[in-house]
Formats: structure tokens, C-alpha cells, sequence
């Protein structure tokens, strides 16, 4: 690469960076964490810890944006600045750190993708067997382990909300708690059914089976969102938590299920040995299951009114994985697809997530 053409990259990249910054609202951003900041000074801060932790994730989160972008866009900015004294040994290492600039402006501009409302909170992901018995179950410990490793290998904490194991093998049904910024906005990619074909290990026969599983993605929501619960449209129940293959969590009747009769709603907390804790955790989930029932509601009224015939994925399948008689991985809405079906079982999932943004943000 000449000069002349550095030069060309350098200009590129640093307008990519002011549409991103755009995007991302960085000013808008930087103000909410100058607001932040200024709290912090307060002598009472801290009185409130639950209301300064909730600030402080904020905080995270919006740094997490601002200063990503900052770094990049001062070092492009340094970097054609240096272009105009640079000799040739100059010149070779800034063509080496442009090339390494434009791999993070592109990750950068991933990140306008999340423009939703709660793009940026925590996750709770739900994964429930379909009809099948111990396949089904065992096909749920498997997308179970996927997303525990994604969240691992992309910087997110995992927590386990509930889990039911099988009779036999496997988990009947798992809530998990993805926490980190822009985990919902991830994993609502995810919503939808997942179907497996494979050589059964529970056939003697060696028979092919096909297996289905749902997963749910609802953002974890803050208590202050406009979502009416009546304690007369509740029905608690309390019993003894039980872990993974029988484990006892607790000794004490903590755990808690919360059924929302109006809607059939039926919430499960088991992971807390605070009863009171376990009911906090399951209203907030239910909190989140009922606002998100309101929004599919408002966008296929949208959708209506626009004349638009999108076809809401919330229960269809959407991707099949295919283990016999061939490898393959696909998503039945973008397209998107790979032959290396371990891979994908083991965390890498970010093309298929990626791919439904870019699809999703299209429409």
C-alpha cells in the first residue's frame, strides 16, 4: 500500500467513525456519563446501593461505547497526522496499524445494529424441550452449553435462574441470566425454534431422530418500567429447590413459581436460598415476559398498518442443525450457514446472531 493510498484508507475509516459515533449517540452518551459521574460526588450516593449499582452498570455500559470509540478515532486521527512526516520505516508501520484500525472500526459499526430499546441490558434466556422426550432433553443441555460457552468466550457472566433436568437425561427446561452490555440485544437473534437431526444415542437401533427445542429471550428490565401486575392475577407457590441430578440448593421451602393467570404465564425460581429473593427474581421475570408480549402486540399492529406481510418468528423454527446424514448448521431467515456443526455447538454463533441483525435491520 503507497502513501497515496493509506492515505485513502485514513480518510475512510475516520468518516466510518463519525457515522458510527452517530449512530452510537456518543455525545448523548458522553453526558449521561458526565451526569453520572457528578452523582458519584454526592456524599449519599451510596445510601441507595441498589440505586447506585444500577448507575454504576450504566456507567459501565456507556463507557464501554464511548471509550472504544475515542481510542479509535484519536488513533486514526494521530495516524494521518503522522502520515505527512512519515518515512518509509514510518510508513510500513502505519500501514500495519490502519489495516488493525479497520478490523475495529468494523466491530465498531456492529454495534450500531443494537438500536432497540433494551438492546443494551441483560438477557434471560429460556430453553424448553419440545416433543421427544429424552432426545428433546438432551438436545436442551446441548443449546444450553452453546450459549453458556458463547457468553464465555464473548464477555458476558452466566446465571442459572431455574432448571428442571430430565427423567432420564438431559434438561427438561433451564432459565438462564446472560448478564453484560448488549446481551439482549444479542440473544434476541435467538428467539425462536431450534431443530436438531442426528444419529440418536438413546436408539440401539442407531436410527436418525429429529429433535425440536424453543428458546425464549426476554431483556431484564428495570423495576421502574410501566408493566401493571395485580397481586389478584397471581398465584404463588412455594416449594423445596432441588439442583441439577437432585442436588439440594436448600434446605427450606425457597423456591418459588409465580403463574400470571390472566395470560397462563408461569414463572419458575429455584437458584436463590432467599425465598424472598427467588420471588423478586420471578416477578421481574414475569415483569419482562409481559412487557415484551406488549411490544410483539404494538409491532405486528405496526406492520399491519404499514401493509407489511414480515412474518413474526416468535415460535417458528429458526435454524436447523444437521448432524446426519451431513453437517450443517442454518438459519431458515438470513441464510446464513456453515458445515461445521461443532463449532457452532461450542459458542461460535456470533455469524448467525450478526446475520440476523444485518437481516432484521434491512427489512
Amino acid at each position: 500500500m503507497d502513501r497515496h493510498q493509506l492515505k485513502g484508507l485514513l480518510l475512510e475509516l475516520d468518516r466510518r467513525l463519525e457515522d458510527a459515533g452517530a449512530m452510537l449517540k456518543v455525545e448523548d452518551k458522553r453526558r449521561r456519563i458526565g451526569e453520572i459521574e457528578l452523582m458519584m460526588q454526592d456524599g449519599e450516593f451510596w445510601q441507595d446501593k441498589d440505586g447506585a449499582n444500577r448507575l454504576m452498570q450504566e456507567l459501565k455500559a456507556l463507557r464501554q461505547v464511548v471509550e472504544p470509540w475515542e481510542g479509535l478515532s484519536r488513533r486514526v486521527k494521530e495516524d494521518l497526522e503522522m502520515l505527512e512526516i512519515a518515512d518509509e520505516v514510518m510508513l510500513e508501520g502505519l500501514v500495519e496499524d490502519a489495516v488493525s484500525a479497520r478490523d475495529e472500526v468494523e466491530r465498531l459499526e456492529r454495534q450500531t445494529l443494537f438500536s432497540g430499546r433494551f438492546d443494551e441490558k441483560n438477557a434471560i434466556l429460556e430453553i424448553q424441550a419440545g416433543a421427544g422426550g429424552t432426545e428433546a432433553c438432551d438436545w436442551v443441555s446441548m443449546l444450553m452449553r452453546m450459549y453458556v460457552r458463547w457468553a464465555e468466550k464473548n464477555g458476558f457472566e452466566v446465571q442459572t435462574i431455574h432448571l428442571l433436568a430430565g427423567e432420564e437425561a438431559g434438561v427438561k427446561s433451564v432459565s438462564l441470566l446472560i448478564k453484560g452490555p448488549y446481551a439482549y440485544g444479542h440473544l434476541k437473534a435467538e428467539r425462536g425454534v431450534h431443530r436438531l437431526v442426528r444419529i440418536s444415542p438413546f436408539d440401539a437401533n442407531k436410527r436418525r431422530h429429529t429433535s425440536f427445542a424453543s428458546v425464549d429471550v426476554t431483556p431484564e428490565i428495570d423495576e421502574d418500567i410501566d408493566v401493571e401486575i395485580r397481586d389478584e392475577d397471581l398465584r404463588i407457590d412455594v416449594f423445596r429447590g432441588t439442583g441439577p441430578g437432585g442436588q439440594s440448593v436448600n434446605t427450606t421451602d425457597s423456591a418459588v413459581r409465580i403463574v400470571h393467570l390472566p395470560t397462563g404465564i408461569t414463572i419458575t425460581c429455584r437458584n436463590e436460598r432467599s425465598q424472598l429473593q427467588n420471588k423478586q427474581t420471578a416477578l421481574r421475570m414475569l415483569k419482562a415476559r409481559l412487557y415484551e408480549i406488549e411490544e410483539q402486540k404494538r409491532r405486528q399492529e405496526l406492520d399491519r398498518e404499514r401493509g407489511e406481510k414480515k412474518k413474526i418468528e416468535w415460535g417458528s423454527q429458526i435454524r436447523s442443525y444437521v448432524m446426519q446424514p451431513y453437517t450443517m448448521v442454518k438459519d431458515h431467515r438470513t441464510g446464513v450457514e456453515t458445515s461445521n456443526v461443532e463449532a457452532v455447538l461450542d459458542g461460535e454463533i456470533n455469524e448467525f446472531i450478526f446475520g440476523w441483525l444485518q437481516w432484521i435491520s434491512s427489512r
